[in-house]
């Protein structure tokens, strides 16, 4: 992770689980935000997760020879040598594919900080633990 921009840091949540991304993006986000979290099924894989209400839609990010990519993706696109330019290229694409939100809100962990309340928190699981 040390290797991406600043979106991927502020965004990256670590290895949450699918529901906390979820309540996370309910309770703090709107239509468009967005966040990065560890694939808990797929070694090395990532899952962006985007608020398109009355759901949040879970991406799956991969990173072959070739670079990053999103196997579920509708719109060919080519692969990405960073997470970044990746989700950058996705920001900006005017889409037609109904399938995937805009992403138009990074739901950067920074400015969560002040707004948790005791009863909702998450851990990020890496070598720099630490629970908000």
């Amino acid at each position: 992770m040390e290797s991406e921009g600043l979106l991927v840091r502020s965004i990256y949540y670590g290895a949450i689980g699918q529901e906390a991304a979820e309540k996370l993006l309910q309770r703090f986000g709107r239509d468009g935000s967005f966040l990065l979290r560890d694939s808990r099924t797929m070694e090395g894989a990532f899952c962006l997760c985007v608020r398109k209400t009355p759901f949040v839609h879970t991406y799956r990010l991969l990173n072959s020879a070739d670079g990053w990519y999103m196997p579920e993706s509708e719109v060919p696109l080519p692969r990405f040598r960073t997470l970044e330019s990746l989700i950058e290229t996705y920001r900006r694409a005017p889409f037609t594919d109904v399938s995937m939100p805009r992403l138009t809100d990074p739901l950067e962990k920074t400015q969560l900080q002040n707004r948790l309340d005791p009863g909702f928190s998450y851990m990020e699981m890496n070598s720099n633990s630490s629970v908000y």
